[in-house]
């Protein structure tokens, strides 16, 4: 297997994508709950990989523009997350937890988007 270079928002997000899968099993075996569950599993195992695409990005642009599809990606899971969790599907408890791993990642993603940005705008001034 190839060595991959180490990246917190890499990590944290295939961390995320396990804790994302594991949940859905639980919500389909055990709560029956099909629907809102595959929506949350859709949009939180794609924030990895659109991570992923933006690290191979071939340029600043687009590297800005995968970023930012991760970025809706993570909010869209918190709604799901939100959603499971006001449906009483989630306890209070699993949803604080992954809860505030998702919004650590999005915090992530959104700081990276700005400084590839401010980057960006540096670049052009020289």
């Amino acid at each position: 297997m190839k060595q991959l270079t180490y990246s917190p928002m890499r990590e944290k997000s295939m961390n995320l994508a396990i804790r994302i899968v594991n949940l859905y099993k639980h919500l389909v075996g055990e709560k029956k709950e099909y629907v809102l569950s595959k929506q949350m599993l859709r949009s939180g195992t794609s924030i990895g990989a659109n991570i992923r695409e933006a690290q191979n990005a071939e340029s600043a642009a687009d590297f800005i523009h995968k970023l930012g599809v991760a970025q809706k990606e993570t909010d869209e899971t918190l709604y799901w997350l939100e959603l499971l969790y006001k449906t009483e599907y989630v306890t209070e408890a699993a949803f604080q937890s992954i809860y505030k791993d998702t919004e650590e990642i999005l915090r992530m993603i959104r700081s990276a988007i700005l400084t590839k940005k401010e980057n960006r705008l540096l670049d052009s001034l020289r």
